[in-house]
Parts: C-alpha cells; sequence; structure tokens
C-alpha cells in the first residue's frame, strides 16, 4: 500500500537521515513532503535568506536522487517517489506578502504558520513547549496572508499553532487546511497535540490531519509495542471526533529521534498493515494517500 507523508525535515536533517530515497523506495512511498524548515534562533535576521536557501537545496536533491518534484497534483506520478517542497516557520516571509509569492514562486506549496515561537503570522501552542497554551490567534498580518495563500494556491498548515489560531484560520480559510503533523490531546494531554475542537473545524475545512510520529506526542510508554498501540489510539480517536476522511500521515521523520516502533521509511508497510486490520482496507487507503491526496487536487489548482 502505497502512501503520502505530510512532513518531513530531511532538508535539514544531520548525520544519518531517516528519509532516504532507498528508504522511501522500500516503505512505499508515493509522494514525501520536505519541510524547509527556518530555525528562527539561528537565523534571527535572514529567515528569508534561509528558506530561499532551502528551496535551492530542494531542487538539488531532487535531481541527485532523482526525486520527481511537483507544484501541482496534476504533475504527481504513480511509479515514482514525487517530492513536494513546504516551508516550517511563517516567520521565514518575515512579515512580507511579497517574499510569501517569492516563496510560491520557488515551489512551496505548503507553510506551517508557527514553529515554536510568535512570529508576525501568529502564535503557537506553547512556546518551546514550555508556556501554557497560548490563547493568541492570527495576527492582522497572519490572515492577510493565509488569505493570500487561499489566493495563490497554497496550503495553510496549523501544526504548532495556538488553538486560537486553528479557530482563525478556519473562519479565514473558508476551505481546506491541514495539520501536517500533530496528533490527539484526549488520548495524550502534550500541548503539542490538537484538541477536539480543533480536529473538528479540520475536518469540517475538508482538510486533514497528520498522524505524527514522535514518541514524545505519543504516550509515555516508549517501548516499540507501546507506541505501536499509542499511534492507533491517536489514529482512532481522530477518526471519532472528525471521520475517515480527516486523517493522514505526517511522520516528522528527521525531525525527531529515532521512534521504537516506526524508525524510518522501511518500517511504514508494517504500520500500513495494521491501519488496515484495525479499520479495514478502504479507510486505510484514505489514511495512507486517498485523503492528502483529495486536499492536494483541492488546493493546488
Amino acid at each position: 500500500m502505497n502512501y503520502i507523508d505530510l512532513h518531513c525535515d530531511a532538508l535539514t536533517g544531520g548525520g544519518v537521515l531517516q528519509v532516504t530515497k532507498e528508504n522511501l523506495r522500500r516503505g512505499g512511498c508515493m509522494l514525501q513532503c520536505f519541510a524547509a524548515f527556518v530555525d528562527v534562533r539561528k537565523y534571527p535576521r535572514s529567515r528569508f535568506t534561509r528558506a530561499v536557501s532551502l528551496c535551492e537545496k530542494f531542487g538539488e536533491m531532487c535531481k541527485r536522487e532523482g526525486y520527481h518534484a511537483v507544484r501541482k497534483s496534476s504533475e504527481i506520478e504513480e511509479g515514482t517517489i514525487n517530492a513536494m517542497l513546504t516551508v516550517e516557520e511563517g516567520g521565514a516571509i518575515e512579515g512580507s506578502i511579497e517574499k510569501l509569492e517569492m516563496l510560491y514562486r520557488c515551489g512551496v506549496r505548503m507553510m506551517t504558520l508557527t514553529w515554536n515561537f510568535e512570529n508576525e503570522i501568529g502564535a503557537p501552542n506553547a512556546e518551546a513547549f514550555g508556556a501554557p497554551q497560548n490563547e493568541a490567534g492570527l495576527t492582522a498580518f497572519g490572515k492577510s496572508a493565509v488569505e493570500r495563500m487561499k489566493e495563490l494556491g497554497m496550503i495553510a498548515d496549523v501544526s504548532h499553532g495556538s488553538d486560537r489560531l486553528v479557530k482563525d484560520v478556519a473562519k479565514v480559510m473558508k476551505g481546506p487546511f491541514v495539520a501536517s503533523h500533530s496528533n490527539a490531546r484526549a488520548v495524550f494531554p502534550h500541548p503539542r497535540n490538537l484538541g477536539d475542537g480543533e480536529i473538528r473545524l479540520i475536518a469540517d475545512s475538508g482538510g486533514v490531519i497528520g498522524l505524527n510520529f514522535f514518541a514524545d506526542f505519543l504516550s509515555t510508554d516508549k517501548s516499540a509495542e507501546g507506541q505501536k498501540t499509542a499511534l492507533l489510539a491517536h489514529a482512532e480517536h481522530i477518526i471519532r471526533v472528525g471521520g475517515e476522511d480527516a486523517l493522514a500521515i505526517g511522520s516528522d521523520f528527521d525531525g525527531i529521534p529515532e521512534n521504537p516502533y516506526l524508525k524510518d521509511p522501511r518500517f511504514m508497510p508494517e504500520f500500513l498493515g495494521e491501519l488496515q486490520k484495525k479499520f479495514g482496507g478502504d479507510v486505510a487507503e484514505k489514511i495512507c494517500r486517498k485523503n492528502a491526496l483529495r486536499v492536494l487536487r483541492e488546493v493546488l489548482r
């Protein structure tokens, strides 16, 4: 069973990468989203420049590895590993719609609006996970940026965003948006996970939530069996709250430590088999690729 992964950090990963062409091939990846992650702590005064350099790195990687880079859904091909460029940390546009448009021209088709710190667009769910749930949402500029993203055909991603930000994006978008790599707070109460209200808003928009493989977001049980159980529990809860059309995959590979159960994409077939056993073949197919593909087809005109 082939799958679509809405988020990985291989562009900025170091050492031995989890996401490689061989690992994706063995895992059965149909499309991998590669995030140009801009760490504001390292690049506080050159966020946009850093983002552009990572866009260039993405192009070089696709040529070197033989990935099929896509900018619209009609370019997605069967029988190859498709690759889509995204940005993680909306502060990369430095409060400029012009820079947002420039990133779109560079091939960026999804942007995670915030990371772990407030930026010109809006507020995170908890600053570096140490602060209480942040009830600030989109700024005035953030609303303009999201409106422009909708016009361009760029997916708005609310992973890392505050509860208020998710509500604000739902009002502005009036169409599909996503949480590319997030789990369910009701299953495990980490501030990075989504509340039931936010899950419903994303589902009602026609969007999807990409199941995140970070062990710290899943459970206190860090054994392989405990992590498998937790992943299935988060999947079940998101489907219960948002419906079977709301769940997708958002591994966060290369942005997270190795999960004891899902170490890298090579282990995806086993997990997808578990999804099939638990939810049946039709629903598993939706989770693996059909739900994400529907959003891509609707937004990436």
